[in-house]
């Protein structure tokens, strides 16, 4: 039984609610009358179930208030399962309610039997939903914070980062903007021995060359025109900590030179000064350019790279992350439903299509970017391509039928085992590990020319 053990039935005849309170005896029952009752009962007790009847009054005789009420509900509390109480044979209106929301459906006269196991399945539904979310919240605090992920390509990066994070290794980062570097880099602090210091983060593509250096390495009062006052740098505010370079590919020549002696003497000396500063630091760096064609054309020192990659993790886009994009989607609605207001119930199938078939070129940020915006202006219950201004991908939806697709790949095989075989069906058996006959069936089944 859940914690929350009340049941609030909206019903007008007085007879019916006693019937009803002699059903649900094993459950908190609170009655409401009309829309207005049901809805301070709702916004007093919180009950995760309701039974509602359509017939209520100013329209006893129709269904407009009834479906008024559910719409309100539903509205207010998207988790409470509605159970619809209407007239025999009134199906339409039925369907019509769990369109609009309701969990179930049950006619009249009431049996309490019948009426009492679909309750009593709402409620435990219920219950599961709130262990799940329970669940996922401990999952949230997983150590790889923030990042969500259930393809095996980013569940083997966080793997990864748990391995290498204790380890005081040199990590780079290296990924498509938008993919989650600086997540990963953060997550490779928190779950390193300088957890309670500081991270710092600098993103050397950000900032002017003329005051890159200032920043990472600081600058002595008198330095240059408008040094005031004794300034340390980034280096030094991360000493005992993690410093986070992103876009390292970006760094000037001339301070590669000079990140390469801090990595290597682990001091800094400020501008304009010319006392050592010992920093004890991890530097995690992080780009989206390929530093090896940059080591080939003469725009990134080599032994630099040595020095910030002696782990390097390779984070893949989006569009090769698998079942990643639906479950990151449905994590931005959440999230922006409640930062914004809305009641947006989820994705249209169209959508799903779309966001699957889209090639994500800015990756997890353009995903958070479309879904805030689609949460913003849609107008419907449920997000739409046109929401996300995404085109509607009809042709390019990916078959889930398992068949299917276990079909289509024993179809290429085949037909790739043929084609290196040059035609030579034993040959290609042979090559796929199958029997002369088995081979013969499969070209039939699939009606392939050899």
């Amino acid at each position: 039984m859940p914690i929350n053990n009340k049941l609030l039935v909206v019903e007008d005849d007085p007879g019916l609610q006693d019937q009803l309170r002699w059903c649900f005896d094993r459950h908190e029952v609170i009655v409401a009358g009309d829309r207005s009752g049901a809805m301070e009962q709702l916004r007093r007790h919180q009950p995760p179930v309701v039974t509602l009847d359509l017939g209520l009054p100013p329209d006893a005789d129709g269904i407009s208030e009834g479906l008024a009420t559910l719409e309100e509900i539903v509205a207010q509390s998207p988790d409470t399962k509605v159970i619809v109480v209407t007239g025999q044979n009134d199906r339409e209106n039925a369907v019509r309610a769990v369109g609009s929301g309701a969990y179930d459906f049950y006619h009249k006269p009431i049996d309490p039997e019948i009426l009492g196991l679909i309750v009593n399945r709402a409620f435990r539904l219920r219950e599961l939903e709130l262990e799940n979310r329970v669940l996922m919240q401990q999952k949230t605090d997983h150590p790889v914070e923030g990042v969500v992920a259930c393809s095996p390509e980013m569940v083997k990066v966080c793997r990864t980062i748990e391995k290498v994070a204790p380890s005081g290794a040199s990590i780079l980062l290296l990924g498509d903007s938008g993919t989650g570097k600086e997540l990963c880099a953060r997550s490779l602090h928190d779950l390193s021995s300088r957890a309670s210091n500081r991270f710092i983060a600098i993103n050397c593509a950000a900032i002017p060359e003329n005051l890159l250096e200032s920043e990472l390495f600081g600058y002595e009062k008198g330095a240059f025109t408008g040094a005031v006052k004794q300034t340390p740098g980034k280096i030094e505010y991360a000493n005992g900590g993690t410093l986070f370079l992103d876009e390292v590919g970006d760094l000037p020549m001339s301070l590669q030179a000079k990140l390469l002696r801090f990595l290597q003497e682990r001091v800094v000396e400020r501008i304009g000064g010319r006392q050592e500063i010992p920093v004890d630091v991890r530097v995690v760096c992080a780009t989206h350019q390929d530093l090896q064609e940059k080591i080939r054309s003469g725009t990134f020192r080599e032994d630099l790279y040595y020095r910030i990659g002696e782990i390097a993790v390779q984070i893949p886009p989006l569009r090769e992350r698998g079942g990643d994009i639906p479950l990151l989607a449905r994590m931005f609605l959440e999230h922006f439903n409640r930062e914004q207001g809305q009641k947006h119930r989820g994705f249209s199938k169209d959508a799903l299509i779309a966001m699957e078939a889209y090639g994500w070129p800015g990756n997890v940020r353009e995903l958070k970017n479309r879904v805030k915006r689609a949460v913003i202006m849609a107008e419907g219950k449920h997000i739409t391509p046109k929401d996300l201004e995404l085109n509607t991908a009809s042709g390019d939806e990916k078959p889930l039928d398992l068949r299917h697709v276990r079909d289509e790949a024993e179809r290429q095989a085949i037909q790739r085992a043929l084609s290196h075989a040059d035609g030579k069906i034993s040959q290609a058996a042979d090559m796929l590990g199958i029997s002369r006959p088995t081979m013969y069936d499969l070209i039939r089944k699939f009606d392939l020319k050899v």
